[in-house]
């Protein structure tokens, strides 16, 4: 199976284009919980990419308002690429979405290729994923408690570099799941504000917006979009799909296809052991 037969088609694609800004990346990312989105520019009626705007690239450059200044060069893979090919470069190259690109064509963008087609393939065993789950899961978990404030609880995903917390309660049992797409879902563009100010919690508070900013200048609401400052628990997701390191990968994709989700815990006599995501899965092809 070659890219084109799993990447998402152009026609189906959501890009946003030049000359563009910010807030048309943040609406987009907003409405549809992806973390990044490609820049196209036409060019004599051609749709020629341009390169990739994420979410980390709103956060670093919180005063540049222009779509051509945020984007970044990524790499591109060409159609006839084998899907191994793909994950491979996934993997490489840390990335969840890789346009497809013709080598020999104009520069127009066929598609995109992400993590979530390669794990449909596997799914759908039109992917190799006969290994054993348990070898795949990282042992390293990042966790959060309960009643930690929901703008903390970014900067713990954001500094631990992944797109989710593992919620544990007074017992530091497991209670939930948090991730990035539930904190886009609940954040809120503000518009003409250049900051938000107190908006995120009163000053008397002990998690106070200022005293939060101050731990790195690049979080999330430091232009126009403020999180609410209630607790994770009101945010996370209570019933918690999870996988024993005996699983498949297979039956892993499976899951996370089904469920829509892109990580599961893995645990063992009721007790978790790690945690397997997405990206791990392709390490199967």
């Amino acid at each position: 199976m070659n890219v084109s037969d799993a990447m998402t088609q152009r026609d189906t694609l959501v890009t946003v284009s030049l000359p563009g800004t910010r807030d048309d990346v943040l609406v987009y990312l907003q409405e549809h919980g992806f973390s990044s989105v490609p820049v196209v520019k036409d060019v004599d009626g051609t749709a020629v990419f341009r390169g990739l705007v994420s979410r980390d690239d709103l956060i670093e450059n919180p005063d540049e308002d222009q779509l051509a200044l945020l984007m970044r060069d990524v790499p591109t893979i060409d159609p006839g690429e084998t899907l191994a090919a793909a994950a491979a470069l996934m993997r490489e190259t840390g990335t969840r979405r890789v346009p497809v690109v013709a080598e020999d064509g104009d520069g127009d963008l066929d598609g995109i290729i992400t993590v979530t087609d390669l794990i449909r393939a596997i799914a759908r065993e039109n992917a190799n994923g006969d290994v054993a789950v348990g070898d795949l899961a990282s042992t390293d978990i990042n966790t959060t408690y309960v009643k930690t404030p929901l703008p903390v609880a970014e900067r713990e995903i954001y500094y631990a570099n992944v797109p989710y917390a593992i919620v544990l309660d007074d017992d530091a049992d497991m209670a939930g799941i948090i991730t990035e797409v539930d904190i886009v879902e609940v954040a809120r563009v503000v518009e003409g504000e250049e900051e938000t100010g107190e908006s995120i919690a009163e000053q008397d508070s002990a998690w106070a917006w200022e005293g939060i900013k101050a731990v790195g200048g690049r979080y999330l609401p430091t232009r126009n979009v403020e999180i609410p400052a209630e607790a994770v628990s009101e945010f996370m997701s209570e019933d918690v799909v999870t996988v024993t390191r005996k699983r498949s990968a297979r039956e892993a994709a499976q899951a996370m296809i089904t469920n829509d989700i892109e990580q599961i815990p893995l645990v063992s006599g009721g007790e978790l052991i790690g945690v397997v995501r997405d990206i791990d899965l392709l390490e199967a092809i």
